[in-house]
């Protein structure tokens, strides 16, 4: 059902190490049009056959753009600091031959190797929908993967442009610590959750944090892209962990390590439990049909035989017309076998295998959309607050991205099975 131990696994096969995956939130499986290139729903971090990762060496202090301006055109990387008109501090990098270093951002241009756009609440079914401003910055931020065991990957604000710089305008929130090394916030800022206890059924939600441009961590600003940084919190750093979560302001991607998804439900077990589901021949209460959830293949239309359910109750019926109270909103109906009033939807099976804590049957859904998984995996993702537009935190799924109602955030569902 899992895959094997990673060392043997790659020593077996000779692959490359496999740092980890991020899986941007929103999306079940692929993106809507499907993924493309550097453009595709998950990115799978792998160790490069020659380092291309750096790390800060000399510190130039400059009066005149001219001068700023020859530095940053050596070819070196470099982060560029303007204090004011006639002050810039650049800060240039050197080779790391210890690091890979892997781009993350909304530009198309190739110092991007994970092309992240705005994700859509819902988007599953909603191609057209266009973002006419994203909030997503072009360079957003760099993953830095040690090449050594035990590959720690770490976060940082901000990626280096076509031109190998990052710079940081006069209006960037940016100072000097007291050590005496540059540090700044990019725009709307780069966000991180790592969840207390890891990615599994026990874990808790940690604390929202901001992540500088060096990798330090900050409370969040009073809101997304105040002038005023929070209070630096020595006792945490930028390492991701398994289930860490990073925020974009737009898209939040899931940090996956390469053992947790050692340990996670693959594709194919996914698969299985439609199938082993379907096999169980659950029926309609009260049409009497059988039921059954499309293929993993075909999620994005309603099928004749799909499984709906009443999201107040958890009651599984096939599609029926009635049940429509005057009274209510037009998608409440109220459930024929118990009287309950409520959202009435068609069930998805989440495919996403990224999601699942665990390996557990599909038993409950979301409210109120109506994607499925194992209960733990849906009472996990129930209790984590996500950010949402500029200064809002919801719970939301991880499947499509919608806010998630109710009292629990998600159900039970009640499946009938054959009356022979």
């Amino acid at each position: 059902m899992f895959s094997p131990g990673q060392e043997e696994h790659c020593a077996l096969n000779k692959e490359p190490v496999k740092y980890g995956e991020l899986v941007v939130l929103g999306y079940n499986g692929a993106l809507p049009n499907g993924d493309r290139g550097r453009r595709k729903s998950r990115f799978a971090l792998y160790k490069r056959p020659k380092a291309n990762g750096v790390k800060p060496s000399t510190v130039h202090v400059i009066s005149t753009p001219q001068a700023s301006k020859a530095i940053s055109c050596k070819g070196q990387h470099s982060i560029s600091y303007t204090l004011s008109r006639n002050q810039t501090v650049v800060v240039e990098y050197t080779h790391d031959k210890d690091t890979d270093m892997f781009q993350v951002g909304r530009s198309t241009e190739s110092p991007i190797d994970f092309v992240v756009t705005d994700t859509i609440s819902g988007s599953q079914n909603n191609d057209e929908a266009q973002i006419t401003q994203s909030t997503i910055s072009r360079f957003a931020c760099r993953v830095v993967c040690d090449r050594n065991e035990p590959y720690t990957a770490r976060i940082f604000a901000a990626g280096f442009d076509s031109s190998k710089n990052i710079f940081l305008g006069e209006k960037a929130a940016k100072w000097k610590n007291p050590d005496g090394h540059m540090d700044g916030l990019t725009t709307n800022g780069v966000l991180v959750m790592h969840p207390r206890g890891g990615f599994t059924e026990e874990s808790q939600p940690g604390v929202w944090r901001e992540i500088s441009v060096c990798g330090d961590v900050y409370t969040l600003r009073e809101t997304r892209s105040a002038q005023q940084r929070g209070k630096l919190v020595e006792s945490e750093t930028n390492v991701l962990q398994d289930g860490s979560l990073i925020d974009l302001c737009g898209a939040t991607l899931l940090w996956r390590t390469a053992d947790g998804l050692f340990h996670t439900p693959t594709q194919k077990h996914i698969e299985a439990l439609r199938q082993e589901i379907n096999a169980a021949r659950p029926q309609c209460p009260v049409g009497l049909n059988t039921l059954a959830f499309p293929s993993i293949n075909r999620k994005e239309v309603v099928e004749e035989k799909q499984p709906w359910a009443y999201l107040s109750c958890g009651h599984v019926h096939g599609y029926h017309n009635w049940g429509h109270r005057s009274d209510t909103e037009a998608n409440e109906r109220e459930c024929p076998m118990c009287r309950t009033v409520g959202p009435y939807v068609p069930l998805w099976l989440g495919c996403e295998a990224g999601f699942y804590v665990d390996a557990g049957p599909p038993t409950h859904a979301f409210t109120p959309c109506g994607h499925v998984c194992s209960e733990k995996s849906a009472k996990y993702w129930s209790q984590i607050p996500l950010p949402h537009g500029t200064h809002a935190f919801h719970a939301a799924c991880p499947f499509c991205a919608t806010q998630l109602l109710g009292e629990q955030n998600c159900i039970k569902l009640i499946f009938q099975g054959p009356v022979d």
